[in-house]
């Protein structure tokens, strides 16, 4: 028996959730109807839903008829030039004013009540506390976000304070962001009505609440499930005036039942929306605890469950529509019950109107000072003045080219932020309002700050840079910058497959999109650095670290993690698994820590484990360190954390690779320290690959291929041994180049050599990205793959693709 035949009140004014389907949407509207559709279709996947009911589009316009509201809608919006903000403001507030002075229509607040009355009764609860959304008929189209367009109302307790929240939310659909947004896209204002939904509230005051992407949203980098959230209620998330948890899941590895959370990010979540002290205070905004900020708000199965809900609604509406649809969810968890809950499904309108993607790359050719920094959005770069907002009457003063600068967006400012350079705020994650809107409209946004407000000054020139991976900085000045764009479909494909150099994973997701044949080279020592910051050595023995500010700035940088060691390993395996995931299953070839005594120094709690060399480059360097006792605990660690990745994540696509390795013995010892770690060569198809950057590397080739699957090319360290030049050298710089004699005739000696024994050989040092004819040399040798900087693999697609006489001079 369906809920409506229990319920005993449909009417042309209300309809059960449990009775509503997709293809309803002029009834619902497209919120409640994605809603039905999760409800009847998807209960068998588990997915939760609360129980409602909808106010049809026939009860709005039933008000709308009293008192001929729609005509005079219609005649207050005839005339009204949007740009105008004073003008857009005080025809919004009018027309509100007469929607939500009006009571509703007898027979269709009778229905309300009715239909609130028999919720509550199926509950067993006697007083029902309920969200009252909005849901347009031209909502959630597939080329419009409607972002924020409509208001939704929490924790409505009671039925007079039910009919109040559904008159407030009808007059919503003439907020002044739905005025504009209808205007700015020819929808006409009189074509859409609007739908109420009434959903029992989820106790996430208690817990948490979010939203789940079917993609990524910076890249649209379809096969991870991005999940935000924070703690409390979730409009303070969708509002942006938070800064989120943000977690990332692996499709293809979650179908195939690993446990495939390849990244988490924690968030200051500030804020949190919490229930009222008052009946007229339905919701209130307090601070969170500290070890509240401190902690995520999900445990690792509660986010995978979250995806596998989300690979399902995915899966359902793309068989609905015929065509692949990345969908924008939004759960909230129950902290009475722990139950996880979907309170809304809608299209993601950004990334999936794309139909051929091209790829955008810019590149700082300079800097300047860092004012600001936060998270980037956006992947590009904007450069104009500072305009800060702090105040509708602000807006009046911006111009064309401003960079936007507030403490949060309001929906009600979207006529200017599409006249900006960028966007500054100082609150917010990457699915707030500033996000979404700055994604629809192609701007650099910056969001979550802090100090945005104060630290920038109207007119100052600043640069906003998003280009720079998952930080976003805003810098001092016009800075120069570069712009690439490149076409996949329009690159020819190159005669030797070409592979791309990768450290960064915030730019993983987005550079897995050109047409390479994977990473030929991922330097595991940026990770620490940047990622981790803190020396391995440092991890396994925090108790020889003496400094007492260095100690607790270890401990701080893992407090979100029950281990020092468990932070080092799961945070590794997140940037590795990242870039693993984002090529899958193309393959990643990982390379263990290469720096150099004084580079891992300089890490926090460095300085106790690093003998002082007169000549770091060609020293305690590579493989010398993995089983040496100075450094044997630490390579353990990295160990561990490919591991992780390959067998908790899936991604076997990994494989791993050697640097710096000087002897054969060398060679036995260090693949002997990988085995005791659980790495062994050609279990669960690992290879280990090998560094090919010194002279007995060369000379000794055949011996190596003994023990290695495959070999790259370091021109720059085969280039600096063979001459006997130090590549940092500015007085010796003239006679460092990979282009002599002496180095082409090791690496072709190498390549004949490693190919008799039937072995593989890339390259991946920077010669063929710098040097015009040099990977076209090297294709002419038959080298097996060619590794190169993003930014330049276009420019030797094409070069390959057109060469007759390759020469590396």
């Amino acid at each position: 028996m369906s809920h409506r035949a229990q319920s005993g009140v449909a009417t042309r004014w209300i309809v059960d959730l449990g009775d509503v389907r997709g293809d309803m949407l002029r009834e619902v509207g497209g919120k409640n109807a994605a809603l039905g559709e999760l409800i009847s279709q998807l209960a068998a996947a588990g997915v939760r839903v609360p129980e409602g009911f909808a106010l049809t589009t026939d009860a709005f316009r039933a008000h709308m008829a009293q008192a001929d509201l729609a005509e005079r809608v219609r005649a207050r919006l005839a005339q009204l030039d949007v740009r105008d903000v004073a003008a857009l403001a005080a025809a919004g507030c009018e027309i509100r004013t007469w929607i939500t002075e009006h009571p509703l229509p007898v027979e269709v607040a009778h229905a309300a009540r009715e239909a609130y009355a028999a919720l509550a009764r199926r509950l067993g609860l006697e007083r029902l506390a309920v969200a009252v959304r909005s849901s347009a008929t031209a909502e959630d189209l597939p080329s419009a976000s409607f972002a924020g367009q409509q208001e939704t109302f929490l924790n409505i307790s009671g039925a007079d304070a039910l009919e109040r929240a559904i008159r407030d939310c009808m007059a919503s659909l003439y907020t002044d962001r739905a005025i504009v947004y209808r205007a700015e896209r020819g929808i006409s204002h009189a074509a859409v009505a609007l739908s109420v939904g009434v959903q029992r509230m989820v106790r996430s005051d208690l817990a948490c609440a979010g939203v789940a992407f079917t993609l990524d949203t910076e890249s649209g980098f379809r096969g991870v499930v991005l999940v935000t959230g924070a703690w409390g209620l979730g409009e303070l998330l969708v509002q942006g005036r938070v800064n989120p948890d943000e977690f990332w899941v692996h499709k293809t590895t979650l179908a195939r039942g690993f446990r495939p959370l390849v990244r988490r990010e924690l968030g200051s979540k500030a804020t949190q929306l919490v229930y009222g002290d008052s009946p007229g205070k339905p919701v209130q905004e307090v601070r969170v605890e500290r070890a509240q900020r401190e902690s995520f708000v999900l445990e690792e199965e509660e986010v995978l469950q979250l995806a596998r809900w989300a690979v399902a609604i995915e899966q359902h509406f793309s068989s609905v529509s015929g065509r692949a649809t990345p969908m924008d969810i939004e759960w909230a968890k129950d902290g009475a019950t722990g139950e996880l809950f979907v309170v809304q499904a809608r299209p993601e309108t950004v990334h999936s109107q794309v139909e051929r993607p091209r790829i955008e790359l810019f590149k700082l050719r300079e800097r300047s000072d860092v004012l600001v920094h936060g998270k980037s959005v956006g992947n590009r770069i904007g450069v104009g003045p500072v305009r800060v907002v702090r105040t509708r009457q602000d807006l009046e003063h911006f111009r064309a080219g401003d960079v936007l600068v507030a403490e949060m967006t309001d929906p009600d400012w979207e006529p200017v932020l599409a006249r900006a350079a960028a966007v500054v705020t100082d609150r917010g994650g990457r699915t707030c309002h500033a996000a979404i809107v700055s994604r629809e409209l192609g701007l650099p946004c910056v969001v979550g700050c802090g100090t945005a407000t104060s630290d920038l000054r109207d007119g100052l020139d600043v640069t906003v840079s998003c280009a720079e991976g998952d930080e976003g900085r805003v810098y001092a000045g016009r800075v120069k910058f570069d712009r690439i764009e490149i076409d996949p479909a329009e690159l020819p494909r190159a005669r030797v497959p070409l592979m791309v150099n990768l450290a960064e994973p915030d730019l993983a997701f987005r550079v897995a999109q050109l047409p390479c044949a994977g990473v030929g080279l991922l330097r595991i020592e940026f990770l620490v650095s940047n990622w981790i910051g803190v020396h391995p050595m440092a991890i396994a023995h925090p108790e020889r670290v003496r400094d007492p500010a260095a100690r607790a700035q270890i401990e701080k940088r893992a407090s979100a993690w029950p281990t020092l060691e468990q932070f080092f390993v799961e945070r590794m395996a997140s940037g590795v698994g990242v870039i693993a995931a984002a090529f899958h299953p193309r393959p990643v070839i990982v390379r263990f820590s290469d720096f150099k005594t004084n580079e891992y120094a300089r890490l926090l709690g460095g300085e106790a484990f690093e003998p002082a060399e007169s000549n770091p480059m060609i020293g305690f360097r590579g493989a010398s360190r993995y089983y040496d006792e100075r450094y044997r605990a630490g390579f353990a660690l990295e160990c561990r954390a490919i591991r992780r990745v390959r067998e908790h994540m899936g991604l076997e696509n990994l494989q791993v690779m050697i640097p710096f390795c000087r002897t054969l013995t060398e060679a036995r010892r260090v693949l002997a320290e990988m085995e005791k770690a659980g790495l062994c060569r050609g279990e669960r198809g690992l290879e280990v690959w090998m560094m090919c950057e010194i002279p007995s590397n060369v000379i000794l080739a055949a011996e190596f291929a003994e023990l290695f699957d495959g070999f790259s090319i370091g021109s720059n360290d085969l280039t600096q041994l063979t001459l006997g030049v130090d590549r940092d050298s500015q007085i010796l710089s003239h006679l460092f180049d990979e282009r002599d004699p002496s180095v082409q005739r090791s690496i072709e000696s190498v390549i004949e050599a490693l190919h008799r024994k039937g072995r593989r050989v890339g390259i991946c040092g920077q010669a063929p990205s710098d040097h015009a004819g040099y990977a076209e040399w090297l294709a002419s040798l038959g080298i097996d793959s060619i590794s190169l900087t993003p930014d330049s693999l276009a420019a030797v697609a094409r070069r390959l693709a057109t060469s007759t006489a390759p020469t590396a001079g």
